[in-house]
């Protein structure tokens, strides 16, 4: 099972942050349209969504890299909060129970892993940094206990009911 460390949100929470003020256009421009500002979040938010999905008890090469990014997420965060401001290390962030994904949920995972390289690749270089920061945000906050981390049930019964639907039909 993946866990989170201190360190590792706090990771998760810098790139939720670089993001949000990256992104913010003002209050005038976003009172003037706020769907178009809106809808700029949405590449963000939809690989945040699948970064948390691969922390959910996927395993094999996409659980392998998920973990990876986790581990190292906690070790940065880790050296960070030790040497940045003198906090101590290796404190579990508290834990949280999730729901795992079934089977045809991780297939679904293995379909959305297909089309993440795939945004990746087509997308800009701006842009693509946009999608492999959500999903690096995804990964170290949809194992947290906090709002964030409440977001993977959900995440994962959607994942199950739609797995459930393509593959129940076969």
């Amino acid at each position: 099972m993946n866990y989170i460390t201190a360190g590792g949100v706090t990771v998760g929470l810098i790139l939720l942050g670089y993001q949000l003020v990256s992104w913010w256009p003002g209050r005038k421009a976003l009172m003037k349209d706020p769907v178009k500002h809106a809808s700029k979040l949405l590449p963000f938010l939809l690989s945040w969504a699948y970064g948390c999905l691969t922390t959910l008890g996927v395993g094999g090469a996409v659980g392998w890299v998920s973990g990876a990014v986790l581990g190292l997420s906690n070790w940065l965060g880790d050296v960070a909060l030790v040497w940045g401001v003198g906090e101590s290390s290796g404190q579990l962030a508290a834990a949280k129970t999730f729901v795992p994904l079934s089977g045809p949920g991780t297939c679904l995972v293995l379909i959305l892993t297909a089309c993440f390289v795939a945004a990746v690749k087509k997308a800009g270089e701006n842009e693509a940094g946009v999608l492999k920061r959500g999903a690096w945000c995804g990964i170290t906050l949809g194992t947290s206990a906090n709002v964030a981390g409440f977001a993977a049930m959900p995440l994962a019964l959607a994942a199950n009911w739609l797995g459930d639907q393509t593959y129940g039909a076969l």
